[in-house]
């Protein structure tokens, strides 16, 4: 049987082996690391690739449900995404928090939280949209750059535009999704790309510091973004984005008051090791939330 609902007909949820709270699901969709899911009628919808899914809690376990012509694609590609291939149990406890009393607090305040393993030109492009903005204002310009420039997959839903296809999109058109000055990045890097077939791919494959060396080179990339992209489209865990709200972190809870960027970057990656970006999603999440006290 299948449900319908804005002409879409999807499949019967099925079952994942992952059990959440609600607030780490929402966390780990909606918490910064990916600006293409949406809560509505207690489920989640997101949309990656060529991919569309729904998401819901039922006692606790998390199930899943795909329009029906896409139901075989999503129920391949789900897994990776939800980054149910690693064991991110013991990649959590690895981490130095029987040292550290704060990163403690911030994995007991969200079990189970996960990196995402986004494709990394979605990924690219969502980062690219980001710069000085909230994360709603960021999922509004992915939701106009999908409308505006990438294909119809299902009813109602358009997936993000490759940079292939951006790379036709003169400037003037790109700015009515609400971009502002990131549109002259977002065509100067479609134009990088479009000259250098496979760089993307050879990029992903690269060690993290030759990954962001690459990254630095494209129009709006700082360092910042840069190792977002990694961390959340390459699975760079050794990656740490310091944005307002870690600088807040290591400030408050570690003492590094005044510190710039990269020298709390250096910091992150030196104390919490090799899986540093994990570590800073926890950190992230925590000061969000607790941020005031």
């Amino acid at each position: 049987m299948t449900h319908t609902g804005n002409s879409v007909a999807w499949s019967e949820w099925q079952p994942l082996a992952l059990r959440l709270t609600p607030e780490v699901l929402a966390e780990t969709l909606d918490g910064g690391q990916s600006f293409r899911w949406r809560w509505a009628d207690d489920s989640w919808t997101g949309t990656w690739a060529g991919c569309i899914a729904q998401l819901r809690l039922h006692d606790g376990s998390l199930q899943w449900r795909a329009p029906t012509p896409l139901q075989s694609a999503v129920a391949s590609a789900l897994p990776r995404y939800l980054g149910l291939d690693r064991d991110w149990a013991a990649l959590t406890d690895s981490l130095p928090w029987r040292s550290d009393a704060h990163l403690a607090e911030c994995l007991a305040a969200f079990p189970g939280l996960r990196i995402l393993r986004q494709p990394l030109g979605e990924t690219l492009l969502g980062f690219l949209c980001s710069a000085t903005k909230q994360i709603v204002q960021i999922k509004q310009m992915c939701v106009l750059l999908a409308e505006r420039h990438g294909a119809l997959i299902a009813p109602g839903h358009h997936r993000l535009p490759t940079w292939a296809e951006l790379a036709v999109v003169p400037e003037k058109d790109l700015r009515p999704c609400l971009l502002g000055f990131r549109a002259k990045y977002i065509h100067g890097t479609a134009q990088f790309i479009a000259a250098r077939p496979g760089w993307l791919e050879e990029t992903e494959q690269l060690p993290y510091p030759a990954a962001k060396a690459r990254l630095l080179e494209l129009p709006g990339v700082g360092e910042k973004v840069a190792d977002c992209v990694l961390l959340f489209g390459a699975a760079k865990l050794e990656a740490f984005p310091v944005d307002t709200w870690v600088l807040k972190s290591l400030a408050r809870r570690y003492g590094l008051t005044g510190w710039k960027p990269a020298p709390v970057a250096h910091f992150g990656r030196t104390h919490f090791g090799p899986l540093a970006g994990l570590a800073q999603q926890y950190l992230f999440a925590w000061e969000r939330r607790h941020g005031g006290r």
